[in-house]
């Protein structure tokens, strides 16, 4: 059974390298360090997808081409079932985590975030493997700093990272993609004991 690793982010140019499109942006250059082929339009799931090899395992990458809230209907297309959504893992961003953090999680509900819960609805299944990649800034003393309200949400969640924010999303991403080698090769369970 395929491994299917998916990055969750808005397609277009006017979301390339926003703190919502981190998932994307990762499993994109995940993609790139293995040498995956690439990236061709799947019209049937509308995305973004790689084929290649990753720790020896057949690996689809998927990068949803429809808004973060419809991300279900092109996962559907390559997680057919229950059995196999045991080999999906979910890259995306948190705002409940401070940035330069990562979890990973497996069959927890959604907290609020719309693509999950697309993925959710659409496989009736929560059990597959996410990671969870920090975004939110953090007062002095270690607080999050989250913004309030639904507009100030998407407005933080629509801009890019800040210069001094960048390093740590670089240092964030090197420990993602490490942790997507282990999952594949060891499992979540151990990725999760290693990485979180």
């Amino acid at each position: 059974m395929t491994y299917v690793i998916v990055g969750l982010g808005n397609p277009g140019e006017a979301y390339k390298n926003t703190r919502h499109n981190t998932g994307r942006s990762f499993v994109e250059h995940f993609g790139n360090l293995l040498s995956f082929d690439d990236w061709q339009k799947n019209k049937k799931a509308n995305a973004l997808v790689a084929k290649g090899e990753c720790e020896g395992e057949k690996t689809v990458l998927v990068l949803p081409d429809t808004f973060m809230n419809r991300s279900g209907g092109a996962v559907a297309v390559f997680v057919k079932n229950k059995k196999a959504a045991e080999k999906l893992v979910v890259v995306y961003d948190d705002m409940d985590l401070p940035l330069g953090s990562m979890r990973i999680a497996f069959g927890r509900n959604s907290g609020g975030h719309r693509g999950i819960e697309s993925i959710v609805r659409t496989l009736k299944t929560k059990d597959f493997v996410r990671i969870r990649v920090g975004v939110s800034p953090t007062t002095p003393s270690g607080k999050l700093k989250k913004p309030k309200g639904e507009k100030a949400v998407v407005d933080f969640l629509m801009k890019p990272f800040r210069k001094p924010e960048q390093s740590m999303v670089k240092r964030t991403e090197g420990r993602v993609l490490d942790a997507l080698q282990t999952i594949v090769r060891e499992g979540g369970q151990t990725a999760m004991n290693q990485f979180n």
